[in-house]
């Protein structure tokens, strides 16, 4: 363990002045990385461009070479006259052509390269055909490429593989116009691809970069910044020392009197030499060592009124996810810890809460309640003066409140998200089942009954596969719609899984679930779904329907409605069809 507090100092300011030299060395460092990496991006970019428009230059030359050759009327007499010997004796003459015609074949370009072909045209009739080309080939990449810094390349890629340059062979998956990073032969490069150019098909290019350039300008910078953390880190540590040894004594005869304070001899004072820090310093240990026994008392009963008054509130806050709850014990805590006269919670609605006489006069102090997105309202409380205690006491009560409040938001949210389909807003599965269960042992009790139907989309597996899954949700979130404008505020409409759906209709027989289940089917036909091209998409809807009692409990009543629900598509679907009436047929 160090002693000395002479070199504890100078550790301190060591450590103080480390740890923002290392932010600047590591900040220094990343960006000196970023900007080399930028600055090598920034050449392949402009380089890739230069490339990609001289091979869209040579094809413009190509074109046109071609179009003088298929204009020739050595060319068009020669096509005419169907004479392979004057044919080839054209291209011979002629670099980087082939001429073409039914049953002749003179010259042929190379699977990898630019060009470009021209009918021969006499009148109406198409002679042949003229390709004029270039190969892609090292010389050609090093002539597109002249643009690139000294070590770079310029590679060919015919779909996600290089066919020209130092990685031929090798296969990328690079994102036109994105700087990536990749590796080819065991090598590291910065590469960019031009996106898909005219000819030959998938046919691009990529700059490629050796990353061992940019890696060898960061570990410069970065040599030369740890010199300079090292010499700083020198000269802070010999000035600290320097100054530890000046106020070692002060320090001395202020740990002597708090020596004496700890063991209870509070008439100890510190003597006072000077005017500078230390002597004020020596001042403030005096005058605290004088009031310190009187305040004892005074802070022992502040200390307990405070805990009692931070445990009720945090029993509060962790007994209780109603906000409107929440809120009342967030103000009259806040007004027992604080000794304030009043206080309220104020929202955008108007007061919420309140405690004492918030009117009281005097001051008047405003925490918001506020989190991310949520906002709660303020907290407001009125005493006739605040120090800071209190307001540090009422700050750290509304922090507290804010986050009980915030979790009582994302309870309800929860809970509803257990209970709520959230594709079509209606209740899941298992909110159907819960509120089936609770319908059926009401019915019991009350001697009443309770109506099931299930529906279910006709086939909803065509629409799914003809025109895709958004336009099959789109049809759901429809049918969804039309059974909820169907049911009363009573019934509950939810999706019992997949293209199937359920209401659950209190105090309804089978009879009164035939006519709603009618009026559900006639709105689902005439929904219609707009398709992606415009083409409108009409579906029906097949529906069974139990009750109870007719069907005992709760499995009997799914039985019998998904037993009707079969007989409804087995019919001829786009119909109704109660469970009695299956039974009765």
């Amino acid at each position: 363990m160090i002693r000395s507090f002479k070199i504890k100092l100078v550790l301190w300011f060591v450590f103080l002045a480390l740890l923002p030299l290392a932010v600047a060395f590591y900040g220094y460092g990343t960006v000196e990385a970023k900007s080399a990496t930028e600055r090598t991006d920034a050449g392949l970019e402009s380089a890739l461009r230069a490339a990609a428009a001289d091979y869209s230059t040579s094809l413009e030359a190509l074109s046109a070479r071609a179009e003088q050759l298929a204009r020739a009327q050595r060319v068009q007499r020669a096509l005419r006259r169907r004479d392979a010997a004057e044919l080839r004796a054209v291209v011979a003459r002629t670099r980087g052509v082939a001429i073409a015609a039914p049953g002749i074949h003179v010259g042929s370009a190379p699977p990898l390269s630019a060009r470009r072909t021209v009918a021969v045209v006499a009148g109406a009739r198409v002679l042949g055909r003229v390709t004029a080309y270039a190969a892609v080939d090292g010389a050609y990449l090093r002539y597109l490429g002249g643009g690139l810094a000294p070590g770079d390349h310029l590679d060919a890629v015919l779909g996600d593989r290089i066919v020209g340059g130092i990685g031929e062979g090798a296969a990328v998956g690079l994102v036109p116009g994105a700087t990536t990073r990749l590796v080819v032969g065991g090598v590291a490069y910065r590469a960019l691809r031009t996106a898909d150019l005219p000819s030959p098909p998938r046919f691009s290019l990529v700059a490629l970069a050796p990353q061992a350039t940019i890696d060898v300008a960061v570990d410069s910078a970065e040599r030369r910044i740890l010199g300079g953390l090292g010499l700083s880190l020198l000269l802070f540590g010999s000035v600290t020392y320097l100054l530890g040894r000046s106020i070692v004594r002060s320090l001395r005869r202020l740990a002597e009197a708090a020596h004496a304070i700890a063991e209870g001899r509070l008439g100890a004072r510190v003597d006072i030499e000077g005017a500078d820090e230390f002597a004020q310093l020596g001042l403030a240990f005096n005058r605290m060592a004088a009031q310190l026994e009187q305040r004892l008392d005074e802070l022992e009963t502040e200390r307990s009124r405070l805990r009692d008054a931070t445990a009720r509130f945090g029993e509060a806050l962790v007994a209780t996810h109603d906000p409107d709850q929440l809120l009342r014990v967030v103000v009259e805590s806040a007004v027992e810890a604080t000794g304030a006269d009043g206080g309220l919670v104020l929202g955008r609605e108007g007061e919420l809460a309140r405690a004492g006489d918030p009117d009281a006069p005097g001051e008047r102090i405003a925490f918001p309640l506020r989190t991310g997105v949520s906002d709660f309202g303020s907290l407001v409380i009125a005493a006739p003066t605040f120090d800071s205690e209190q307001v540090e006491m009422a700050a750290s009560l509304a922090a507290q409140a804010v986050v009980a409040l915030e979790n009582a938001r994302l309870h309800r949210i929860v809970e509803h998200q257990a209970l709520v389909d959230s594709l079509t807003g209606l209740a899941n599965r298992r909110r159907l089942e819960e509120t089936l269960r609770a319908e059926l042992a009401r019915a019991t009790r009350h001697d009443d009954s309770v109506c099931l139907v299930l529906a279910d989309l006709d086939d909803f597996k065509q629409v799914n596969d003809r025109y895709g899954h958004p336009v099959g949700d789109e049809v759901l979130k429809g049918f969804a719609h039309a059974l909820r404008s169907s049911v009363r505020e009573s019934d509950v409409a939810g999706r019992w899984g997949g293209e199937e759906f359920a209401l659950v209709l209190t105090s309804t027989d089978s009879s009164g679930g035939v006519r709603l289940a009618e009026r559900a089917r006639a709105a689902i036909a005439a929904l219609v779904v707009e398709a992606p091209n415009g083409e409108p998409i009409s579906v029906t809807g097949s529906f069974g329907v139990a009750s109870f009692p007719d069907a005992g409990d709760l499995e009997e009543l799914v039985a019998a409605a998904d037993a009707a629900l079969y007989e409804a598509k087995r019919g001829g679907k786009n119909r109704v069809v109660a469970a009695a009436e299956y039974v009765a047929g």
